[in-house]
């Protein structure tokens, strides 16, 4: 069997620069982390293998500058056994849909996948909108606000899962493969490789593919491939000096309400 699980490095900063021209986020040279979503799927897709009396390969795909290789070395010590970083100019600027494409071209080329495991949204863009896509390219039933896997079986070709809704969890069952956006529980600890497990890494295969390893034209990728725009940036106004009532409980009501109406707002 064969897991792809789909990460991301995000920038590990709330001081994020945007470029001017193309309205993208500058990502060289910013501090960058592995997305805590894709962390969790991840380790969801490890804990799965390490439970299967299967023979399991989980493959790491990432799309990003070259220092996203950073994020793939942390995927290999936690559990991965190979790792792809798909990097080109040509690819940079992609918005949601460019990214899918790219990620989409990438699934084929590595063959079969009985399950894609990706985070329900990254920190950077809070779209959630890569892995449905994904499987839209894909053909392939989507799962999300997947929280954890029950059930996976491979006879009867099915994967059983809890899914995290507004009401509380519900459990989905799905045919595979399929693509699982996964969302962790507020509980999560995430797997912290030892020293052993890191230096295990360093061995296992890491690959780089440029837009010649994935096929298709510059114009398919990236900004050129982009379906949206950004039209403006920008950072939100710092909230002004609040007020403090410091009436008796019995006057302060009325003081608030004396306030609300003088600036209007009643």
């Amino acid at each position: 069997m064969r897991f792809v699980v789909l990460v991301k490095q995000v920038p590990d900063t709330t001081e994020v620069e945007v470029d001017e021209e193309t309205g993208t986020i500058i990502r060289e040279g910013v501090p960058s982390t592995l997305n805590a979503f894709d962390e969790f799927a991840l380790n969801l897709a490890v804990d799965m293998k390490e439970e299967s009396e299967e023979e399991i390969e989980i493959v790491a795909l990432s799309m990003g500058p070259p220092q996203a290789e950073e994020a793939l070395n942390k995927c290999l010590a936690i559990g991965a056994d190979r790792a792809i970083l798909l990097t080109d100019k040509s690819f940079a600027g992609a918005d949601t849909w460019a990214t899918a494409v790219t990620l989409s071209r990438a699934l084929k080329k590595i063959g079969k996948a009985d399950l894609i495991f990706a985070g329900q949204e990254a920190s950077d863009g809070n779209t959630a909108q890569v892995g449905p896509e994904v499987a839209a390219h894909r053909g392939l039933p989507q799962l999300t606000y997947v929280s954890d896997i029950e059930d996976l079986d491979l006879e009867e070709g099915y994967i059983l899962c809890k899914k995290e809704t507004d009401e509380g969890h519900v459990r989905i069952k799905s045919k595979i493969p399929a693509v699982l956006a996964c969302m962790p529980d507020p509980g999560f600890e995430p797997k912290i490789p030892n020293v052993r497990e890191i230096m295990k890494a360093k061995k296992k295969p890491k690959e780089q593919w440029d837009l010649e390893d994935l096929g298709g034209e510059e114009e398919d990728y990236g900004l050129e491939g982009s379906e949206s725009v950004v039209i403006e940036t920008y950072s939100p106004p710092p909230k002004g000096e609040g007020i403090k009532i410091e009436e008796e409980p019995e006057k302060s009501v009325d003081e608030l309400m004396k306030y609300l109406d003088e600036e209007g707002l009643l």
